[in-house]
């Protein structure tokens, strides 16, 4: 039985088969660079503060505690979905 493949799996299915994709000389380096990259990334090096209103500190921290996180992380959490266009407005 085969299993089903989504439409981006299948293009990349037929793409290796093609002979698009070639192996890697130096995977230990490239490996090391990525992981540069991502570490640059996820770095928090910075420091915000804002005057909110406790009722929406209070909101934000019991969202928060649903979530699991800790409230800052939270915070920055939407700031990062805001900044990448992943944040989405609920329907009310």
């Amino acid at each position: 039985m085969k299993p089903k493949l989504t439409k981006e799996e299948k293009e990349i299915l037929k793409s290796f088969e093609n002979g698009e994709w070639v192996p890697l000389k130096n995977i230990s380096k490239r490996k090391a660079e990525l992981m540069k990259y991502a570490r640059s990334t996820l770095k928090k090096d910075k420091r915000l503060n804002i005057r909110i209103s406790e009722r929406d500190l209070n909101e934000l921290q019991k969202k928060a505690l649903i979530e699991g996180l800790p409230y800052q992380t939270y915070v920055s959490s939407i700031i990062h979905k805001f900044i990448n266009g992943k944040l989405i407005e609920a329907n009310k």
